[in-house]
């Protein structure tokens, strides 16, 4: 199973991006998705996190900017980032967690390999 994250990179503070993240192989159903972000020197955080029934959380910073979606039927989430912050820069990962495969063994996380959002003052 991998993760592939695109949407990453410049934008000027009070812009938008949108990140996307789709997993590959052979996936009978995905428990959670979510974003995580590592900035400099800082240790990785949750941004957000979504259910396979739609159930969404936010961490304090990003509410009311950010939104969280995801396409099940396609093994896809979002992330939409609005109002933009410098303090927003970081390598942003896509997460995966409970993978069930078609042969039913599950995978407890699977990883992105990150995709860096550098947000300017």
């Amino acid at each position: 199973v991998q993760l592939v994250e695109s949407g990453g990179g410049l934008v000027q503070a009070g812009g938008s991006l949108t990140l996307s993240c789709t997993a590959s192989g052979s996936i009978f159903m995905i428990n959670a998705m979510g974003w995580y972000r590592q900035a400099p020197g800082k240790q990785r955080e949750l941004v957000a996190g979504i259910t396979s029934g739609g159930s969404t959380n936010y961490a304090d910073s990003v509410k009311g900017r950010f939104t969280i979606s995801r396409d099940n039927a396609k093994n896809t989430v979002y992330l939409q980032m609005n109002s933009l912050k410098p303090e927003d820069t970081a390598v942003y990962y896509c997460n995966a967690n409970g993978v069930v495969l078609t042969t039913r063994a599950t995978l407890l996380e699977v990883w992105g390999q990150g995709t860096l959002v550098t947000v300017s003052s």
